[in-house]
């Protein structure tokens, strides 16, 4: 049986392992106090939901980037039993990514932390549009998943990236027609970005429950 409290100690835990508090440049009690206000928030928002898969997980405890620079926390990545770290494609400019920002259907709480439900990689929008995906998304009930998001997913889940199954972060917009997406590059994963009207039949398109729950 899924068991909320335990697995947000667990996500909690691997986020302090891997190194979250000097990335925030702030000692461990000091990390886990900020976030734990949120404890109680994921076990009643993840109430009904299936144990995790590789596929879909009940919640993400997702860290910003008023915490820690995007770039730091990909190099913190791996896929599932590997150690090479993600990366950054090339093909960003040296000033791109805080241009993407949350589109503004995510109402993403302000702030260092928050919580993210009923997360899916998107399997049945593979090989559709990021813009087609989005109609479907919608249709739904459901929002799509942020650069923020995208991280922590593969951070906590690394499993949920793999071959074919890979997915676009269409929360993440900066005005033109490209889509951020986590894919596998060289052995680790990478954020790369792809077009809004291009369909690819190995990305398709993550997203969660419309609602997220941020620091009080």
């Amino acid at each position: 049986m899924f068991d909320a409290a335990t697995e947000f100690d667990r996500q909690l835990d691997r986020l302090v392992e891997l190194g979250y508090p000097a990335l925030a440049d702030l000692p461990e009690g000091a990390f886990r106090d900020l976030v734990a206000p949120l404890r109680a928030a994921a076990i009643a928002g993840s109430a009904g939901l299936p144990a995790p898969t590789e596929s879909r997980v009940p919640f993400l405890l997702v860290i910003t980037r008023d915490l820690a620079p995007v770039e730091q926390r990909l190099a913190l990545t791996t896929l599932a039993g590997k150690r090479k770290p993600g990366f950054l494609d090339r093909h960003y400019g040296e000033d791109d990514l805080p241009t993407f920002d949350p589109i503004k259907e995510l109402e993403v709480p302000a702030g260092p932390a928050y919580l993210l439900f009923d997360v899916d990689r998107g399997e049945e929008t593979l090989n559709l549009a990021p813009a087609s995906a989005m109609e479907v998304i919608i249709g739904q009930d459901r929002l799509p998943l942020t650069i923020d998001e995208g991280l922590a997913f593969i951070t906590l889940y690394p499993a949920a990236l793999a071959k074919n199954k890979c997915f676009s972060l269409v929360g993440s917009r900066c005005g033109d027609k490209r889509v951020p997406a986590i894919w596998i590059s060289q052995g680790a994963p990478k954020l790369g970005w792809c077009w809004y009207g291009n369909p690819h039949t190995w990305l398709g398109s993550a997203s969660a429950r419309p609602e997220r729950v941020g620091l009080k």
